[in-house]
C-alpha cells in the first residue's frame, strides 16, 4: 500500500475502534486529533466529513466515514492479516453481517432506549428488545470467534461494542458476553491502541469540557 492513511479522531469517540483496527493491520498511519464543537465543525474538517463527526479515514484522496466502513476497508488493505475471510466466501458475508448488526440495529436500539423512545417493532431495524438481545446472545454463546476459527474484523467490532456498552451499563454483563469479548480486548493491538488514546485523554487540549 502506497497511499497515506490519516485517522481523524478524538480519544473520547468511536475512533477508538478505528484505531484498534489500524493497530491490528500494522499499516502506517498519521492521526489528526479534532476537538468537539471547534475543529470538528470547522470548514477544513467539514470538507472531509460534512457531518462534523469522527472517526474519518483519509486513504490518499479518498475519504471514508462510518466506523464499520473504515474497519472493513482496512481489513481489505491488509489481506495477509486475514481479518476478513476470502472474497466471495460465505464466511465473508457472515463477517459483514455481524459488523453491520453491531453498527446498525444494535447501536440504534441502545441509543433509542437510553433516550426513552423506542420505535415500533415493525418500523425499527432492531425489532423488539427481546429478539435483538437474543440474537446477540446466540451469536456469541460458546464461541471464541464469530466467524470461522480465527479472529476477524467482526470480532474486533463486536468485542469493542460489548466492552464499551457493558462498561457503560447499557448492556447487562452476562457471563456469555464477558466470556466472548474479554480475550479479544486483551489482544496486543487493542491494548496498544487503548494506550495511545489514553495518553491523549491525559492531555488538557483533548480532555472533554
Amino acid at each position: 500500500m502506497t497511499k497515506q492513511l490519516t485517522l481523524y479522531t478524538h480519544p473520547h469517540s468511536r475512533g477508538r475502534i478505528a484505531r484498534w483496527m489500524l493497530e491490528e493491520t500494522g499499516l502506517p498511519y498519521q492521526q489528526e486529533i479534532l476537538q468537539y464543537g471547534t475543529s470538528m465543525k470547522a470548514p477544513a474538517y467539514l470538507a472531509i466529513n460534512p457531518m462534523g463527526k469522527v472517526p474519518a479515514l483519509r486513504h490518499g484522496e479518498t475519504v471514508i466515514t462510518e466506523n464499520a466502513a473504515i474497519c472493513l476497508h482496512l481489513a481489505d488493505l491488509a489481506p495477509e492479516k486475514a481479518l476478513l475471510p476470502a472474497v466471495g466466501s460465505a464466511e465473508r458475508g457472515e463477517c459483514y453481517r455481524w459488523v453491520l448488526f453491531a453498527a446498525g440495529p444494535l447501536e440504534a436500539f441502545i441509543t433509542d432506549r437510553r433516550h426513552g423512545a423506542l420505535a415500533p417493532p415493525m418500523e425499527a431495524g432492531y425489532g423488539t428488545a427481546e429478539d435483538l438481545m437474543q440474537t446477540l446472545e446466540l451469536a456469541v454463546a460458546g464461541k471464541q470467534y464469530l466467524v470461522g476459527d480465527s479472529f476477524t474484523v467482526a470480532d474486533l467490532y463486536m468485542a469493542a461494542f460489548l466492552s464499551y456498552f457493558i462498561g457503560a451499563g447499557e448492556i447487562e454483563a452476562k457471563p456469555v458476553f464477558e466470556a466472548y469479548y474479554q480475550p479479544h480486548v486483551q489482544r496486543a493491538a487493542c491494548v496498544r491502541a487503548g494506550a495511545l488514546d489514553d495518553a491523549l485523554v491525559a492531555k488538557p487540549e483533548t480532555a472533554l469540557a
